[in-house]
């Protein structure tokens, strides 16, 4: 059964809001063979409900998020999209695993996040560290997607060097490879 650590912000999470969070994010559950742990961030500012979810697996990092005036129906949302990420990539992730014979490599790991509140113009508002896995470029453009993110940092399992991925405007990859 798939695990859950709940959080809210400007918001209590009553036992019923936990009760259907858990409801609806466990149906990804099936999805996988181990048991997932979910990470669940609830917000409210004013009439803005958002969720956030985040699903470390041992090979990839699932993320969502949805706003909508009304929670539960941002939590629906987040589930639709939670849902079809996974039906999207399951094939590219399967076929990756048979082709290495087994899926050798972690994407990334849970990000720390460290937030400051300064006034500065240029300020550092958020920083993320986690460690670069060997890939290959096709893998890092998977995990990029399944993010919801526009680069995403590797290592190139090829060259051993820190390579980024990103988004083009024409709905088409770019790589920019480190010396």
């Amino acid at each position: 059964m798939m695990q859950f650590n709940i959080r809210g912000e400007n918001i209590e999470v009553t036992p019923a809001i936990r009760e259907y969070v858990e409801k609806k994010i466990s149906k990804i559950d099936r999805y996988f063979d181990a048991t997932p742990e979910a990470k669940v961030n609830l917000k409210v500012h004013a009439d803005h409900q958002k969720i956030e979810v985040t699903v470390p697996l041992p090979h990839l990092v699932l993320r969502a998020e949805e706003a909508n005036n009304d929670l539960y129906a941002a939590i629906d949302l987040v589930t639709d999209k939670l849902e079809r990420q996974i039906r999207k990539h399951k094939t590219k992730v399967n076929r990756k695993a048979r082709e290495k014979g087994a899926l050798k490599y972690t994407f990334i790991h849970e990000a720390e996040v460290i937030s400051h509140e300064e006034e500065d113009a240029l300020e550092l508002v958020r920083t993320k560290r986690f460690d670069l896995k060997p890939m290959d470029a096709e893998e890092a453009i998977l995990q990029m997607n399944m993010l919801g993110h526009n680069f995403f940092v590797f290592t190139n399992a090829e060259t051993d060097e820190t390579n980024i991925v990103y988004s083009r405007k024409d709905g088409k990859y770019g790589l920019i490879e480190t010396k």
